[in-house]
């Protein structure tokens, strides 16, 4: 008789969240914690856009580079 051996997806142990474009920081932070991982290093990436004078900065994108919680483990 075959046993039923369903694998449990594991977490990444690494995972980048962003924050989304409507989100506080503090939201994505809640979030990443919720997820049952706690940021390492936040980076922030500059978004710019192209017009008749040249390319001016319109916006930033954030990113938290995370790490599964010991507790997740």
């Amino acid at each position: 008789m075959p046993k039923n051996n369903k694998k449990q997806r594991k977490k990444p142990n690494k995972r980048r969240f962003v924050v989304q474009e409507n989100e506080t920081i503090q939201e994505c932070l809640e979030r990443i914690k919720a997820n049952g991982y706690q940021p390492v290093r936040r980076t922030e990436k500059p978004i710019f856009k192209e017009n008749q004078t040249g390319i001016e900065p319109v916006g930033r994108e954030i990113m938290f580079d995370t790490i599964l919680s010991k507790n997740e483990q």
